[in-house]
């Protein structure tokens, strides 16, 4: 059976660590982590953590995410705050999702059941 993708419910990756400004903004700290990005960091002096700033409406959205609000449920606070200008909102919320998702910052609850 196929589920609602509005349905689901995002949980936040509690490995990585977030702050928000005064200004409002979320920001995520990434570990980079593995064999290349250790070699990056020895030989190219990359950093051992990246800082990802999220945008006005990115970080709306990160401080709605509680393990119990769905989809449907941020895409109507996301059409309350910024009403027109979030426009397609259900297209720009599912790939911001799909973004966290697939980088790590979140998983989906739904129900009982997690979504991997």
């Amino acid at each position: 059976m196929t589920k609602n993708y509005l349905d689901y419910i995002p949980v936040k990756n509690p490995d990585m660590p977030w702050r928000q400004s005064d200004s409002g903004i979320v920001t995520v700290t990434v570990t980079n982590t593995g064999f290349y990005n250790w070699i990056a960091q020895k030989f190219f002096h990359r950093p051992r953590q990246s800082y990802i700033d999220l945008d006005q409406y990115g970080s709306f959205v990160w401080l709605l995410i509680d393990g119990e609000r769905s989809v449907f449920d941020i895409s109507g606070e996301v059409g309350l705050q910024f009403g027109k200008k979030a426009d397609p909102l259900l297209d720009r919320l599912v790939k911001f999702f799909e973004i966290l998702k697939g980088h790590g910052f979140i998983s989906w609850k739904e129900g009982a059941h997690e979504h991997v």
